[in-house]
């Protein structure tokens, strides 16, 4: 699987809470509405929490200020996501939602990129199949 990450800042003449507000529940929703149409198999939002840890992690590391979160989109493969874009429905559900979050994220200050995972743990899932608890907490 491939996967694009998106990392977002608000426009400046949109609110913190309206940003996350409309981003998880306007803009989700439309993903998802065209999902089949861009072949897409997965999407997450990642949405920054407020809290102190941020700060620390960011002045411990000397790193640029924190973003108000990511998006993630998986495909099968490139060639699902060329063959999206150079379908009529794929092509016209990318400039809807390119259209859509010009509304809401800053372009200029964001970046979006293509990856490829590679995992090297993963406690979240048992041997089984289901759901383990790690017995940790960073929260």
């Amino acid at each position: 699987m491939v996967k694009l990450v998106y990392i977002l800042r608000a426009r400046d003449d949109v609110d913190p809470g309206q940003f996350h507000r409309y981003w998880l529940e306007v803009h989700g929703p439309k993903v998802r509405a065209v999902a089949e149409a861009i072949r897409a198999r997965r999407y997450v939002q990642s949405h920054t929490i407020d809290t102190r840890l941020n700060d620390a992690l960011v002045e411990s590391r000397g790193m640029a200020p924190i973003y108000e979160g990511i998006t993630e989109v998986w495909w099968d493969t490139l060639d699902d996501l060329h063959a999206a874009v150079a379908s009529a429905d794929g092509a016209e559900a990318m400039q809807m939602l390119l259209e859509d979050e010009s509304t809401f994220i800053d372009f200029a200050r964001s970046t979006i990129f293509m990856t490829e995972e590679h995992e090297i743990f993963d406690h979240t899932v048992a041997p089984d199949g289901g759901t383990a608890g790690t017995g940790a907490s960073l929260s």
